[in-house]
């Protein structure tokens, strides 16, 4: 499979924009030409994880809508400008050499993932359109999934310029599978883990791959003394509710206590209208005596559930020690209408995404207009953020002479 991507990754360098592009649409109109056999592949996932909670079943759970949303990714893709095709700067030196730093594809990428059967779709498309071939090795609780949309992508590449191993799909659930593609270090230039943490940590222990890693999110909120609080409580109850099983959910509230001993009750009110299960600290529960205690463990768990803990603290400092001490770098948000206090919790906070009024949902690559992302990288070398296009990218230099020595 190395051997088939390295040589596919090849063709792929060389094809121009359009025939990308052509590939990319004959890939998203077979998708949904195609949705009785992936919903019924789906199927049989979602038979066998009956014991599984609801936020892997939610990520796992294919539908009619989400596969037409998986090919409006694809096609939004095709319509977004390659990166391939573009020189980032060019200039002369002294000794009369012409120099252009131009963007090239990295080579193989290699995705281990969780239960996330979109994640076949997206990476396909993302790599594709930035002339890269991926090899992808999902979660066994999606095998059937995973196939299907594979399988699909394959044959909607056959009549194209494309190569078919562009994307490649390791079938066997075994985990000696997964390892090998960590230590696949002659083939595979980088390899990108998405899902949990432990997941995450495991990748980026064993392989001796490069790996961009990708982010849980201990996402956290602050309300400060300063906020719109009809304002905060929306963006809270969105943060929290709107799908909670995601990595960009928020999982933690952060409240002032000029407005915590008025306003938390109402807040925790709303919540708790949406089935959030509170666990707060002595000051959050002094105040909403009905929820449930928060331990040392909370400030550093990632839920994906309708659980969220609550903290008061006495100024902006104290919340942004709080969150750069728990969070996993992914984002964070203020609710606040002082403009110091934004301005200070963006320079502050160490984040992928730091908010302003908004809600942490928005950190995903389309709502960035990246097109479908490839994950969220947490760290700060080469990505940080939603990964599109140009993440999947790097440069090199184009250098001409004119008989040129260096003395």
């Amino acid at each position: 499979m190395g051997r088939r991507a390295q040589a596919a990754a090849a063709t792929l360098a060389q094809l121009t924009t359009p025939q990308k592009n052509v590939a990319l649409v004959r890939m998203a109109d077979a998708l949904v030409a195609h949705i009785p056999e992936l919903l019924a592949a789906n199927d049989l996932d979602l038979a066998a994880a009956t014991d599984l909670p609801a936020k892997f079943t939610d990520r796992l759970r294919l539908t009619k809508q989400r596969v037409q949303d998986m090919a409006a990714g694809l096609r939004q893709v095709a319509g977004l400008a390659d990166p391939t095709a573009v020189i980032d700067r060019g200039w002369t030196t002294a000794a009369g050499l012409t120099i252009r730093q131009q963007r090239v594809p990295l080579g193989v990428v290699a995705m281990i993932f969780e239960a996330r059967p979109n994640v076949t779709v997206d990476a396909a498309g993302l790599t594709v359109k930035s002339g890269n071939a991926v090899i992808l090795r999902g979660g066994k609780e999606a095998l059937h999934s995973n196939q299907a949309l594979a399988q699909v992508l394959r044959s909607a590449l056959a009549d194209t310029a494309v190569p078919v191993d562009a994307v490649q799909l390791i079938a066997d659930p075994d985990r000696r599978f997964a390892t090998a593609l960590m230590h696949l270090t002659d083939y595979v230039d980088v390899l990108i883990p998405r899902g949990g943490a432990g997941l995450i940590q495991a990748v980026v222990k064993e392989a001796t791959v490069p790996v961009i890693e990708t982010g849980a999110g201990n996402c956290h909120i602050y309300v400060d003394a300063a906020a719109d609080l009809a304002m905060a409580e929306a963006i809270v109850v969105n943060a929290k509710v709107q799908r909670p099983s995601v990595c960009n959910a928020a999982e933690k509230l952060i409240i002032h206590s000029a407005v915590a001993p008025t306003y938390l009750p109402q807040l925790a009110a709303a919540l708790t209208a949406h089935g959030v299960a509170l666990r707060g600290d002595a000051r959050a529960r002094a105040i909403v005596p009905t929820m449930a205690p928060a331990t040392a463990a909370d400030w550093d768990t990632e839920y994906n559930d309708l659980i969220m803990a609550v903290k008061v603290v006495d100024s902006l400092d104290e919340a942004i020690a709080h969150i750069n001490a728990h969070n996993t770098k992914h984002s964070e948000a203020i609710v606040t209408n002082a403009l110091a206090a934004a301005q200070t919790f963006q320079r502050r906070i160490d984040a992928a995404c730091v908010y302003v009024n908004a809600s942490t949902r928005f950190t995903d690559g389309v709502e960035f207009g990246f097109g479908a992302e490839i994950g969220i990288s947490t760290q700060k070398l080469h990505a940080r953020g939603p990964m599109g296009l140009t993440a999947l990218t790097t440069t090199k230099y184009l250098i001409d002479g004119n008989g040129q020595v260096r003395e």
